[in-house]
C-alpha cells in the first residue's frame, strides 16, 4: 500500500513515477573512467552549470546514464565534495527565479489577477519550502525569503 498525498495546489494525487533499475556497476556502453566524469563534473560546475542541467549534458551529450551508477556518489555530493555546490538548494533556488519573474510581469501588468494569485502560491510554496530547509539545516535558521530583496539571491 502506498501513502498517496496530494498536491499543495492541485487535484493531482499522483504516485506515478519512474523506477530506476537495480544495478551496482554500469551499463557496458558507458566507457568513462571515475577520474574522467568527476573532472568532467567539476569543469562543468565551474562554468556555473546547475547540478541537475549537469545531469541532462551528460545523458545526453556524452550517454552516461546516471553518474551515481559510474561513480557511487551523486552529482550534488561530488559538488559538495569538491566545494562546488550552490548556497541555496536547486528548487528553492528555481522557485524563487519564479516569483521575481511574476513579480515583474505584475509591475507591467497591474491588472493581471491570475498572475498575483500564481504569485501567492508560487511563494506559499517558497516558504515552505525555505521552512523545511531550515529544519533540515540545509540554509542557516536565520534565512528568510524578503521579496524586495530576491533579486540579490539570484546573481
Amino acid at each position: 500500500k502506498y501513502f498517496s498525498m496530494g498536491r499543495m495546489h492541485s487535484k493531482g494525487k499522483g504516485i506515478a513515477r519512474r523506477c530506476l533499475p537495480f544495478r551496482t556497476r554500469p551499463p557496458s556502453w558507458v566507457q568513462i573512467s571515475v577520474n574522467d566524469l568527476v573532472d568532467q563534473i567539476v569543469k562543468l560546475a565551474k562554468k556555473g552549470v546547475t547540478p541537475s542541467q549537469i545531469g541532462v549534458i551528460l545523458r545526453d551529450n556524452h550517454g552516461i546514464p546516471q553518474v551515481k551508477g559510474v561513480t557511487g556518489s551523486k552529482i550534488l555530493r561530488i559538488l559538495k565534495k569538491h566545494g562546488l555546490a550552490p548556497q541555496i538548494p536547486e528548487d528553492l533556488f528555481q522557485l524563487i527565479k519564479k516569483a521575481v519573474n511574476i513579480r515583474k510581469h505584475l509591475e507591467k501588468n497591474r491588472p493581471d489577477r491570475d498572475a498575483k494569485f500564481r504569485l501567492i502560491l508560487t511563494e506559499a510554496r517558497l516558504h515552505r519550502l525555505a521552512r523545511y530547509y531550515r529544519k533540515v539545516k540545509k540554509l542557516p535558521p536565520t534565512w528568510r525569503y524578503v521579496s524586495k530583496k530576491a533579486d540579490t539571491l539570484l546573481s
